[in-house]
């Protein structure tokens, strides 16, 4: 039994100061004055009482990479960053294709006991858009989602079929919105920086073609749709558009595309090299409009982690990605709430509650009576610099190395238990 005293719950339609008591995994009691004399007690003073964060785009590297990330590394890299539930991604070696593999997933979370790992399973059989999977059976073995995240279903057809097909099983389909004919090559955004900086450009309209034919086909299929790490002006402005029309729309963003410009990659920096590639000013400008005004519904990391070795190659040939877990909501509460531009309670939304509804996860994003037990406390005024030698995942590849922020995770209880 826990029990919160003093805490400033943070939900997705409000801030309210109660106590709150915990009981067998589950919150049982909030009001104002809760005495539990047999409860371990947390005093909340002072702090910002979140519902656990959803992730809902980590890469785990498990199975096949696990000298990158394992599920278990990142589990406890996801509690640090007040994640409680995070959902990898599939493509991995071989991707998650099966049920077998979504069985792995939650056998090795389980078996970690950090923050609950949720598998996504891919659409297509190896991600080669040939032959969709069985995602029927993978949903019975646990698949929270399907994607082909990296490799992006490029038949338009076969994605039609794909999304008919989730909706009769209620599975979102999360999409890697990405024209690879068009982005083949190129390593960052087309434009000044990349002809200064001698490299091969990724065209905007790669991300904003894409966007615009899976909207299309879930509008055409009378369907939802999920699209993954939006980062164009292009990109905010078709779905803006497709939700007043009536499409069943949500999307993503990640922190790099409100905090960062594609200036980072003038210095040649690797862990500024991520895909989608970070974009103009007036792109930054476009996302945070798109947060403000509802477009983009859920900030997600796309934690994306790679050996020292691989990233220490030349830009034109490191991997795509940087690591997220841990700073992005210190990240997203610098950049977007301590300059005015969100609530608390919309960041809470964003990570926590839409997630969860988008998901299907409807026992927890809230802090109420009867949610599952899945929160984060914060100290909303602690500063840090960001050092990827203090990072608990196993890479360290983090674009913000160095980077001052405020929001510091102070302690998370996590189905109920103290994890950190």
């Amino acid at each position: 039994m826990i029990l919160l005293k003093h805490a400033t719950i943070v939900n997705n339609d409000g801030v309210v100061k109660s106590d709150v008591l915990i009981e067998d995994g589950i919150i049982k009691r909030i009001c104002q004055k809760i005495e539990q004399p047999i409860a371990t007690v947390i005093d909340c003073d002072g702090k910002a009482v979140f519902p656990g964060f959803i992730d809902m785009h980590t890469h785990l590297r498990d199975p096949g990479q696990t000298h990158k990330e394992d599920i278990e590394s990142g589990s406890l890299a996801a509690l640090y960053g007040g994640f409680t539930t995070v959902c990898c991604m599939p493509n991995t070696t071989p991707p998650l294709d099966n049920a077998d593999l979504m069985r792995y997933v939650r056998e090795k979370s389980d078996k970690a006991n950090n923050a609950e790992v949720l598998p996504i399973g891919c659409v297509t059989i190896g991600q080669k858009s040939e032959q969709l999977c069985d995602f029927e059976a993978m949903k019975a073995a646990g698949a929270i989602a399907l994607s082909d995240d990296g490799v992006p279903v490029s038949d338009g057809a076969l994605m039609l079929e794909a999304i008919k097909l989730a909706k009769e099983l209620k599975l979102p389909i999360l999409s890697h919105s990405e024209d690879k004919s068009i982005s083949a090559g190129g390593v960052v955004n087309a434009g000044i920086n990349s002809e200064k900086a001698g490299l091969k450009g990724i065209p905007r309209t790669a991300e904003s073609a894409a966007v615009a034919r899976d909207v299309l086909l879930a509008e055409e299929a009378k369907t939802a749709i999920h699209i993954c790490h939006v980062s164009t002006t292009e990109s905010v402005d078709i779905i803006r558009a497709a939700k007043k029309r009536g499409v069943h729309v949500t999307c993503e963003t990640c922190p790099h595309y409100f905090a960062a410009t594609d200036d980072e990659i003038l210095s040649l920096n690797t862990n500024a090299k991520i895909n989608p590639p970070l974009r103009t000013d007036k792109d930054v400008e476009a996302i945070i409009e798109g947060i403000k005004d509802g477009t983009i519904d859920v900030i997600a990391t796309d934690h994306a982690p790679h050996h020292a070795d691989e990233k220490s190659k030349d830009i034109a040939h490191a991997p795509f990605g940087s690591v997220g877990l841990e700073t992005a909501f210190s990240l997203a509460y610098t950049h977007l709430v301590r300059t005015g531009q969100i609530s608390l309670s919309d960041l809470s939304r964003l990570m926590s509650y839409t997630p969860s509804r988008i998901l299907g996860l409807k026992d927890r994003g809230r802090i109420e009576e009867g949610a599952r037990a899945d929160i984060a406390i914060i100290d909303l005024d602690a500063e840090y610099v960001v050092d990827v030698n203090k990072l608990r995942s196993k890479s360290k590849n983090s674009l913000f190395d160095g980077w001052t922020v405020k929001g510091k995770i102070i302690q998370v209880i996590a189905k109920g238990e103290i994890k950190l």
